[in-house]
């Protein structure tokens, strides 16, 4: 039985359709991207990050998107942190550990009466109104009248379905070190919920 999820959602940019890490991708929207491949689906659950690939290749196809590929501020991470309470507060979800880098984020939260699926979705959806609102949404300045500015955030995100106490004891410190990996400074939420096993 499933008792919580990673889920990682990446900054516009971060993971393309076609990485050759792979990706969740079954296609590729935006016809430039075609030259560097096809989508590179993958049915593993398991994380693809750390495989060894052309480094240069994923630079030279990020050329290509129509916006610079998001880097978050310190202001614009406190306005996602902010999401995160405004989302908790309405649904009630439980996060476990919570880590917002420059551009991507990864979060563990328990199993909740919503399918993840739902929860990522709305969660996305409120980290994106709280950086609209906050007046810090990267592509504000270029969204037109009474339209949404295009999003910061990409379209799909990646879930990791923990059904294990063990995996749970590893994913909530893989997440809370996250930041120190990227020469950070370790974070602490106050939306984040202490796990008791």
């Amino acid at each position: 039985m499933v008792l919580a999820y990673h889920v990682i959602i990446s900054a516009f940019g971060f993971w393309l359709p076609n990485d050759p890490r792979g990706s969740w991708s079954e296609w590729i929207r935006k016809f430039e991207l075609f030259r560097y491949g096809d989508a590179t689906k993958v049915s593993t659950r398991e994380s693809v990050a750390h495989v060894a690939h052309d480094y240069q290749w994923r630079l030279e196809a990020k050329k290509e998107l129509d916006f610079p590929p998001v880097k978050f501020s310190e202001l614009q991470v406190q306005a996602i942190a902010q999401g995160f309470r405004n989302y908790i507060e309405r649904s009630g979800v439980t996060f476990w550990a919570v880590s917002i880098l420059d551009d991507h984020i990864h979060a563990v939260f328990k199993r909740h009466r919503y399918e993840s699926e739902k929860v990522n979705n709305l969660l996305k959806g409120e980290l994106t109104k709280s950086l609209f609102h906050s007046g810090v949404h990267l592509f504000q300045q270029i969204a037109l009248t009474g339209k949404a500015p295009p999003p910061c955030f990409g379209r799909k995100w990646w879930t990791v379905y923990i059904d294990s106490e063990r995996q749970l004891q590893q994913a909530i410190p893989y997440v809370e070190n996250n930041p120190e990996k990227e020469g950070k400074p370790k974070q602490s939420w106050d939306f984040v919920v202490p796990y008791r096993s």
